[in-house]
């Protein structure tokens, strides 16, 4: 008797194996998760602080798995493109998948760039919906957890970006007041010495100025939080080196990105001439892109962005990688509750992860996307719920919609 899947699809309703029975999936006596088949693929993007794009994957069984790609114009367009390309087959094969994609969109530049964050965005999806098949949480895919909560880290904002005095107060409040133990704050600011920006030169006025905003900021919370610098690839190798040595003093968890990220010759070059430990990774892609940073220990931390850098499986191999010459994970996010959750899952099952960060402690509605919460005083608790362990709240997706984009069917 053929089954009738219409309510199953109701976009305002979220599916897990405990929410239904197997017969009601389609997984009875002579079907099982093996027999399940996709069946599309949607995306949605919500207007946050950043340009958050949703991913949703649809099976015959009703069964429907979240993720997210990170912002990043036509990344949409490509994921409806690569539709075609698993339509029909078991979301069970994540690696099987994945490398499928990567192969069929080797023309639009599937090594790097929006392609490999549109398959992120899939391959999220995939975890989620292959935990809620298997009835198992989306660590679990990963080899299981080493810890139950993952550390979050808070990347705090003032009004006076530039003043070491200003940011020392955020500082204190997010302590304080939000609970956080680890953050971080911009050294790419105006300090009134600059001459010429595109030279990537830093004259003496603007090392000691951000010297300063350093000193301030670790001085007023201490031993009470970490705190991380990030410098978003702006200085030239000189003054990176200059800059970094100028800090050195401070209680400093990591200067991030201080030169441009094509060069890596010159990040090994900063990274070897300072004691402060410096960050870098966001802003290459897959686990080819990182070899070099960590293979030259070019980096002392690595910074994936899990929903750009080719998804979870994959973050899990560079964070591997990355244990072979004992170099912790921070990993970078700007993203929505869905890809936080996804990157802290990940975060439970690597041994050396170090934090996730948290980019919209000021967007008063990021935590209303879903039901569960998801950060609570600094840190994520890891579900035991299958997938992901998070639902959408339609209503919110729907509310934030960017314009012109529309709700999934």
């Amino acid at each position: 008797m053929a089954r009738d899947y219409t309510s199953l699809h109701d976009p305002n309703a979220e599916y897990t194996m405990r929410d239904l029975s197997r017969e009601s999936m389609g997984l009875s006596n002579d079907r099982g998760a093996r027999d399940v088949e996709i069946t599309d693929i949607q995306t949605a993007m919500v207007d946050g602080n950043f340009p958050w794009t949703l991913v949703r994957v649809y099976t015959d069984a009703g069964v429907v798995g979240t993720g997210e790609a990170y912002w990043g114009a036509g990344v949409p367009e490509l994921i409806e493109r690569m539709t075609p390309f698993v339509v029909g087959e078991n979301p069970l094969d994540i690696d099987r998948l994945y490398e499928h994609l990567v192969q069929k969109m080797s023309g639009e530049g599937s090594i790097q760039g929006v392609t490999v964050t549109a398959i992120s965005g899939i391959e999220i999806a995939l975890h989620d919906l292959a935990g809620k098949l298997l009835d198992v949480p989306a660590y679990q895919l990963l080899g299981g957890k080493y810890r139950d909560s993952v550390r979050v880290y808070c990347d705090c904002h003032t009004e006076e970006e530039a003043d070491p005095e200003a940011c020392a107060d955020e500082a204190e409040r997010v302590v304080e007041d939000l609970g956080y133990d680890a953050l971080k704050f911009d050294l790419d600011v105006p300090s009134g010495f600059e001459k010429d920006r595109a030279n990537r030169h830093l004259r003496p006025g603007e090392i000691r100025h951000k010297a300063e905003i350093v000193e301030h900021v670790t001085e007023r919370v201490r031993d009470r939080a970490d705190v991380a610098f990030d410098c978003h690839w702006t200085f030239s190798a000189n003054s990176a080196e200059r800059l970094a040595r100028a800090i050195e003093d401070f209680d400093v968890w990591w200067l991030e990105d201080p030169v441009p990220p094509e060069n890596h010759d010159v990040q090994r070059q900063v990274t070897h001439g300072t004691t402060t430990p410096i960050t870098a990774g966001e802003n290459v892609y897959r686990k080819h892109g990182h070899r070099r940073l960590l293979e030259e220990q070019a980096v002392d931390i690595i910074a994936p962005d899990l929903p750009k850098v080719g998804g979870m499986r994959e973050t899990r191999k560079i964070a591997d990688m990355a244990d072979t010459y004992y170099v912790p994970v921070a990993m970078h996010n700007v993203s929505s509750p869905i890809a936080t959750m996804a990157s802290a899952q990940v975060g439970a099952a690597i041994s050396n992860a170090l934090a996730v960060e948290y980019h919209s402690y000021e967007l008063g509605w990021w935590d209303d996307l879903v039901e569960e919460t998801v950060i609570e005083d600094g840190y994520v608790e890891i579900p035991e719920r299958p997938g992901l362990g998070l639902t959408l709240d339609l209503d919110v997706v729907e509310e934030h919609l960017v314009e012109g984009e529309e709700l999934f069917d």
